[in-house]
């Protein structure tokens, strides 16, 4: 069992003019003490608190997080895909790669932030559409990542020539993950592209799981290929105080077969959480 470190609220001490600073101490910190991977969300306003509070753009992060870390995958969790056409998403991903030496993951699902959109002038479409476009956009993806140019004519996007140079380092591509447990569309999309999926903690979630089982064997899929992450509060507490209850969480998840346990830390800017992580939590997952 691995844990990822999801960073998404940036209300920190000092304001804007050290959330650079922190936020690269935070990066530093997570992945020297051996976190799988760092994510951020991708949101132009905050979801957590009101939406006024501190927000950073998704890549532009990622792109700054690479610079301080050496190990840790990266990715957003995850893309809402209406806010870049495909093409764009691709070369942003495929950049990240590059730049980190082949740590990005193409994190992504449907959207669902109508209000953000709404006030940023950003396009979201109707629920089906933005499905349609999800699958449209897994395919370009995939097809750009490998470095085949072929034009790609779809029902939303038309694409003349795929070109994307240089190709991603990661191979045989940047991992995708799909977030999201819609039964329908979501995890069959992830039984037919996915590299990975990602769970809500909820008690439906072995249900969920069956679902993607059903879809894999719909698919083709060997369900065990899929790696299954799931998103739960890793906060170890104040001092300590939740250490157990975060192995505890884990231990469970990990015995329904994730092997990513992803989650935010209250406060995080208090380097001191990382460390307990570090030194209390990981050394009893690791054999999971």
């Amino acid at each position: 069992m691995r844990l990822g470190l999801h960073i998404a609220d940036f209300t920190w001490p000092d304001g804007a003019p050290r959330l650079g600073p922190v936020l690269a101490d935070v990066a530093t910190a997570a992945d020297e003490a051996g976190f799988d991977r760092i994510s951020v969300m991708d949101h132009l306003w905050q979801i957590f608190g009101t939406p006024e509070h501190e927000m950073l753009e998704a890549y532009t992060a990622l792109g700054f997080l690479a610079a301080h870390t050496r190990r840790a995958k990266l990715l957003t969790l995850v893309t809402g895909v209406v806010y870049r056409d495909p093409g764009l998403l691709a070369k942003a991903v495929t950049t990240l790669d590059v730049l980190s030496g082949g740590r990005a993951m193409l994190g992504i699902g449907a959207a669902w932030n109508e209000e953000e959109s709404r006030g940023l002038g950003l396009f979201f479409p109707p629920t089906a559409e933005r499905f349609e476009r999800l699958e449209e956009a897994l395919q370009i993806c995939l097809r750009m990542f490998h470095g085949d140019e072929a034009p790609y004519d779809g029902k939303h996007y038309q694409l003349g020539r795929l070109l994307n140079s240089p190709l991603p380092l990661s191979k045989p591509h940047p991992p995708i993950l799909i977030g999201g447990s819609g039964e329908k569309k979501t995890l069959r999309f992830v039984a037919k592209y996915a590299d990975s999926c990602n769970l809500f903690g909820v008690p439906e979630i072995e249900h969920k799981l069956d679902v993607l089982r059903q879809h894999c064997a719909n698919e083709g899929r060997d369900y065990d290929t899929i790696e299954k992450t799931v998103l739960l509060n890793l906060d170890p507490g104040e001092k300590g105080e939740r250490v157990g209850e975060v192995i505890a969480d884990l231990t469970r998840y990990a015995g329904l077969g994730f092997s990513v346990g992803h989650g935010m830390i209250a406060g995080v800017s208090d380097l001191r959480k990382i460390e307990t992580l570090r030194t209390e939590v990981m050394p009893a997952i690791e054999a999971l």
